[in-house]
């Protein structure tokens, strides 16, 4: 049995960027977890409308 392991998730929010406005993205988070519970983002990223992966620090979340 692993004690450390890496996941992979995926949701849909709203993000705000000050050239498109308002827009739903899905964000992927990669977590560390150690035992079922997690520890720390280690990234997340975003998939843009036209299937590019950017990080996340260029947008903010909905107003």
């Amino acid at each position: 049995m692993k004690l450390i392991t890496v996941k992979r998730e995926t949701k849909v929010e709203k993000r705000f960027t000050p050239k498109m406005g308002e827009l739903l993205t899905r964000v992927t988070y990669i977590k560390k977890q150690f035992l079922s519970i997690p520890v720390k983002t280690v990234h997340k990223y975003r998939e843009t409308y036209y299937g590019k992966i950017k990080d996340c620090e260029a947008c903010e979340l909905a107003r």
